[in-house]
């Protein structure tokens, strides 16, 4: 071989674990054992199983996204905030700190959840344009931001939750 230390993988290019090794990872991994208990019971580095577990993720969200096409029927639109409980004189939808994402619900099947930088009109109206078919119902609350796009395109409801509705349809 022309590489010192590498063993012939059909999974890995340049690997250095075999094969079984490569599988017997990715059985745990397949059954929700973390990186570090894996690399315990391998044998191997923790770093190699960091590594490889990246990888596997990766592709997982590769394979998703190959998958995914756009919604069609009712379509539920929302937006959800994560971190901390309360940041101390900030008030409001974009109080600093927070991670805030966008989610389109398709009733009884699936879920797109994207991460976004801005909440504006303009960019959440690429992320609709690229999932939601023409033609379908949506569902939104009473959000700024979704007030002017949806309309144009989509069969447009509202729901009011100052009204203590949280579903409709």
């Amino acid at each position: 071989m022309s590489i010192k230390g590498a063993m012939k993988n059909k999974y890995q290019f340049r690997s250095r674990i075999s094969e079984s090794l490569f599988r017997d990872i990715l059985r745990m991994f397949c059954s929700d054992i973390c990186a570090l208990p894996a690399a315990e019971l391998a044998g191997v580095n923790k770093n190699t199983t960091h590594q490889l577990y990246g990888r596997f993720r990766a592709r997982v969200v590769q394979l998703k996204l190959d998958q995914s096409k756009p919604f069609a029927g009712e379509v539920e639109i929302g937006e959800s905030y994560f971190g901390a409980r309360r940041v101390r004189g900030k008030r409001g939808r974009g109080a600093s700190g927070k991670i805030s994402d966008v989610y389109l619900l398709k009733r009884g099947c699936s879920v797109f959840v994207k991460i976004v930088n801005e909440c504006s009109r303009d960019s959440l109206s690429h992320i609709f344009n690229g999932q939601i078919l023409t033609n379908c119902t949506v569902y939104t609350d009473g959000w700024r931001p979704y007030s002017g796009m949806v309309i144009d395109v989509y069969r447009h409801h509202w729901i009011h939750h100052d009204e203590n509705e949280f579903a409709r349809g």
